[in-house]
């Protein structure tokens, strides 16, 4: 490693310090860990109490068409995020091809993302949505400019909604290359998410 690199890299990891990045990691990776445990404890406990929970996913995949269950996904992922994407991925698991299935829902996800980016810019022109969307989410949109890059790959992997910080990195006009090249960890919380669902299942 050359000195200037050791230079550059301590001088981010000094302003990650004092910017409290570090923290604010870690608080959001205990708390993604404790929302994943809860989740595996709450399947299992309906699973073994009441319900039959992969009959009612297998219900699902016989009754509504994979397409349909794809589009809802799209418009979750592009919209607040307002349903679980761990929800989905179970779902793909009673698929015929479900590794198949992880990789069209982490795409969806993906494009969903990209989606909210361009609303964010297009919402930039329109000042008084600008103003009231900062004003409601002042603290995120903070983190988004201190950190960059780094805090869009927080939402693509931990369980920040990642259409909003999607649309608020369009919205401070975030550099498009940057923002699509870090929001593809978001195939990567897809595979890991998807070993532990289907461990459970």
């Amino acid at each position: 490693m050359s000195t200037s690199t050791f230079s550059r890299m301590s001088i981010l990891n000094r302003y990650y310090r004092i910017t409290r990045f570090y923290g604010f990691l870690k608080n959001l990776s205990i708390k993604s860990g404790i929302i994943l445990g809860l989740l595996i404890i709450l399947f299992a406990a309906l699973e073994y109490y009441f319900i039959d929970a992969n009959a009612i996913l297998n219900s699902i995949a016989k009754l509504f068409s994979p397409w349909y269950v794809v589009s809802l996904f799209y418009l979750s992922e592009t919209f607040i995020g307002f349903l679980p994407p761990e929800a989905f991925i179970a779902w793909s698991s009673k698929m015929a091809i479900p590794w198949s299935f992880v990789w069209i829902l982490a795409t969806v996800s993906y494009l969903g993302g990209v989606t909210a980016f361009y609303l964010g810019r297009l919402s930039y022109r329109l000042s008084p949505v600008k103003r009231y969307i900062e004003k409601k989410n002042a603290k995120h949109i903070e983190n988004l400019k201190r950190w960059g890059g780094v805090f869009v790959f927080v939402g693509a992997m931990l369980p920040l909604p990642h259409s909003l910080v999607s649309f608020y990195a369009g919205m401070i006009q975030f550099r498009a290359k940057n923002y699509l090249l870090w929001a593809l960890f978001r195939f990567l919380r897809f595979y890991i998410y998807a070993h532990v669902v289907f461990y459970i299942l």
